[in-house]
């Protein structure tokens, strides 16, 4: 890139002076702007990365002078954990890297960087995004863990994923909160046979600050409009009772986890909304924390979705009326 020069401001009594000019010149050189990612994402849990190619610096030249990867570093205790992916030649100037729903991508938040000749990657900025094959995803039958990936911008620009892998996926639906508890929907993925696996199954509430105390809720089978038939036997729903939650209340925050348990002691699974193109869901999909009955103290109780995307109840004490 061309360093740009500029000249220094002359105070405004040296202005039309006629006196000699300072001969020396401040030179400030621009930063390269950093490399930017388009995203596609398909329906089965893949996404396509195309960017350009570098017009100088390491990489620039001829697709056959230098090697490119997308680079996918996941954030947490262990940092080097990454992933990279083959950045090549789309045919029409730009440069092309593909994750496939069938690569594994741990769960986390993953930092997205592009390397071009061996050179140090650099951190990608975010352009435009098509997810709209994300929205209302309906995965197909399998046993194999559901991959979800969500690209997004972080608070300083730069592009990241967050990425979800669950077997068995209880997916939340419509919630409806009232005074008396949380009535919600939900349907369940990657088991054999849905039906058979919510048959006798329950949500179980379990409390962070105690883990051993669980509260527990039926769970409703559902069936699906004529239309849909084809899916029936996933769809459930369930009706939790705070005042039980409340009950195990002592001040502060409790927050409760809920969990989908089938009959027969197998594997659980995590109520969570993950299937549609948001990678946080707090700041969209807010609920109103209702008054609720409380032996220790004034409290209220409402869902929330935690920072990933996991349903949860908390209770907490009721703030005082004004007046």
């Amino acid at each position: 890139m061309t360093p740009e020069h500029r000249k220094p401001s002359l105070p405004a009594n040296a202005a039309g002076s006629g006196g000699p000019t300072t001969p020396e010149e401040s030179t400030i050189v621009s930063a390269p702007a950093p490399p930017r990612a388009d995203c596609i994402a398909d329906s089965a849990g893949g996404l396509t990365f195309d960017l350009d190619a570098p017009a100088s610096g390491p990489g620039a030249g001829e697709p056959g002078h230098w090697t490119a990867a997308l680079v996918l570093r996941r954030r947490g205790d262990d940092e080097s954990e990454e992933v990279r992916l083959p950045l090549a030649p789309d045919g029409e100037g730009r440069l092309r890297a593909v994750l496939p729903s069938t690569v594994a991508l741990p769960e986390g938040r993953w930092d997205v960087y592009a390397a071009f000749a061996g050179a140090e990657p650099r951190r990608l900025v975010p352009g435009l995004a098509d997810l709209r094959s994300l929205v209302d995803r309906r995965p197909g039958p399998s046993t194999s863990p559901l991959a979800v990936r969500i690209p997004y911008a972080t608070k300083h620009g730069n592009l990241s994923l967050r990425s979800w892998l669950r077997a068995p996926h209880a997916e939340a639906g419509d919630l409806h909160p009232d005074a008396a508890g949380l009535t919600a929907h939900g349907r369940l993925y990657r088991v054999a046979d849905p039906a058979a696996w919510l048959t006798g199954a329950v949500v179980e509430a379990r409390c962070r600050r105690a883990p051993d105390l669980v509260v527990t809720a039926p769970v409703t089978q559902e069936k699906r409009a004529e239309e849909d038939a084809a899916e029936d036997g996933q769809d459930f729903s369930f009706t939790l009772d705070y005042a039980l939650l409340a009950a195990e209340w002592r001040g502060g925050l409790d927050v409760w986890d809920l969990w989908l348990c089938p009959a027969d002691g197998s594997a659980p699974a995590r109520l969570a909304r993950l299937l549609d193109d948001v990678a946080d869901k707090q700041q969209i999909f807010a609920y109103p924390a209702l008054p609720v009955d409380a032996e220790y103290a004034p409290a209220q109780a409402g869902p929330y979705y935690t920072g990933d995307n996991d349903l949860a109840v908390r209770i907490e004490e009721r703030p005082p009326v004004a007046g």
